[in-house]
């Protein structure tokens, strides 16, 4: 299971919403099935809607 937290805490190089829904689309690297939005992002640019972008993101993943 992918937990937002995790990829904020092991992803320190993200500076952005975008960059972090790349990761998220990619599944943290880690190829998981599940993903987890216990924390929200930290970023300037997070917008309103941030749990549904992320959760597009990880579902469209190929």
């Amino acid at each position: 299971m992918l937990w937002l937290s995790e990829v904020l805490l092991q992803h320190h190089e993200l500076v952005s919403f975008d960059e972090l829904m790349a990761v998220v689309k990619n599944g943290g690297g880690k190829g998981e099935m599940f993903f987890r939005m216990d924390v929200k992002p930290p970023f300037q640019d997070t917008p309103d809607n941030w749990e549904e972008r992320l959760e597009a993101s990880f579902t469209s993943r190929a």
